[in-house]
């Protein structure tokens, strides 16, 4: 494997077999592990928070099914 050197950018190279650009820079690279390990636990809060909504409308719709068929059987005492 060889790496060359690009111009204007004195922590990159490309690989000459696979042609990839590879940051050298220790510094960039554990920001970037950083911010995407930020990403990540940010989009684990996002994921658990619609499921705590989904849980929510679920116990609604099942609370507003029951007051509907309460509410359903008081009519039909009345009139009978």
């Amino acid at each position: 494997m060889k790496y060359f050197k690009i111009k204007e950018h004195p922590n990159l190279y490309r690989d000459s077999e696979t042609n990839i650009i590879v940051n050298n820079n220790m510094k960039d690279y554990n920001e970037y592990i950083a911010r995407k390990k930020a990403k990540s636990k940010k989009m684990e809060e996002f994921e658990s928070d619609i499921k705590n909504l989904k849980d929510d409308i679920s116990e609604i719709k099942g609370l507003l099914r029951r007051l509907v068929n309460e509410s359903w059987r008081n009519k039909i005492r009345k009139f009978k």
